[in-house]
């Protein structure tokens, strides 16, 4: 059994002005998604699901098909604005996905083994996924998910505010509550995160989630039920979204799922600003010229 990779790809990317997704940074124009694809294959995922909205199938295809054909088995699912969305409810009018807990949801019927899911924009480190596919490999409890965890520290913008999934670990390893947190940033040599009661501060070693989960397929069902509860009760909130973390606290609250929290020590990077592109464009030249990639990913 190969796991399957899920990359969430159909953001609209309205803080970085583009489709980020399939910007270049790789010093031979690679996106940040060859890393993870490079990665991953490594690690023994055996298929990849880009998860993505419908005008991106056709770019989707002309840059991965051939690079990928023969290393791993590609598919691609769509998340359209009204998928999984009770018919009661009537016409959805919004613009922006649902999130990232829809995302994972609307690959549903692409998956048949446990998996994993990530950021298309989220550079996370070989150790990461090797950490998640052995976990997938091994796991026999249909009960039991997993997630790895970065320090907030290490996971900030210079340029501005960042959402993070904020993780209370309990003594056993498992996520005790994972909230996101939608503006973090440093203030002052603090780092804090912004609500509308005020600020509230940040111990730098926090994990947080930057979207690395592992899942069961098993899990699907119960992401379902969850979705449609939430669809019928912000229909009429065109920006509300539905996160995989929101997902994974609602599986600890009514026992019907655990989370294994992995730390990696791996760096991570990502983009959320354009002003991130020259850091993320540096970082990589680095480990390819350091030797952690080769010269070239896909020969």
């Amino acid at each position: 059994m190969q796991p399957t990779l899920l990359i969430l790809a159909a953001g609209m990317g309205s803080r970085y002005g583009g489709i980020k997704q399939l910007d270049q940074f790789g010093p031979n124009g690679e996106t940040i998604m060859d890393y993870s694809l490079f990665d991953a294959i490594r690690a023994g995922f055996g298929k990849v699901v880009f998860i993505i909205r419908e005008e991106l199938r056709a770019d989707f295809k002309e840059i991965f098909g051939k690079k990928l054909a023969g290393k791993i088995e590609v598919d691609y699912a769509i998340q359209a604005l009204n998928s999984y969305v009770p018919a009661e409810v009537g016409e959805v009018v919004r613009t922006k996905p649902w999130g990232t807990g829809h995302a994972m949801l609307c690959a549903k019927n692409h998956v048949d083994t446990p998996f994993a899911v990530i950021n298309a924009d989220d550079f996370y480190g070989f150790e990461a996924f090797q950490l998640i596919s052995d976990f997938l490999k091994t796991n026999t409890d249909d009960q039991l998910h997993a997630m790895v965890g970065y320090e907030v520290k290490n996971t900030l913008s210079e340029n501005g505010s960042v959402s993070r999934g904020v993780c209370d670990v309990g003594e056993n390893g498992n996520l005790a509550s994972v909230i996101e947190r939608t503006k973090i940033y440093e203030k002052d040599g603090q780092i804090v995160f912004e609500e509308a009661d005020g600020l509230t501060p940040l111990a730098p070693d926090t994990p947080v989630s930057m979207n690395f989960w592992g899942f069961k397929p098993s899990v699907f069902p119960l992401v379902q039920h969850q979705f449609e509860s939430y669809a019928i009760a912000n229909i009429n909130a065109p920006k509300a979204e539905f996160y995989i973390p929101t997902v994974m606290t609602n599986l600890i609250q009514t026992n019907t799922g655990n989370c294994k929290v992995f730390r990696s020590r791996s760096a991570w990077f990502g983009v959320t600003y354009p002003e991130d592109k020259p850091t993320v464009q540096a970082a990589l030249r680095n480990l390819h010229d350091e030797g952690t990639y080769p010269t070239t990913l896909w020969p």
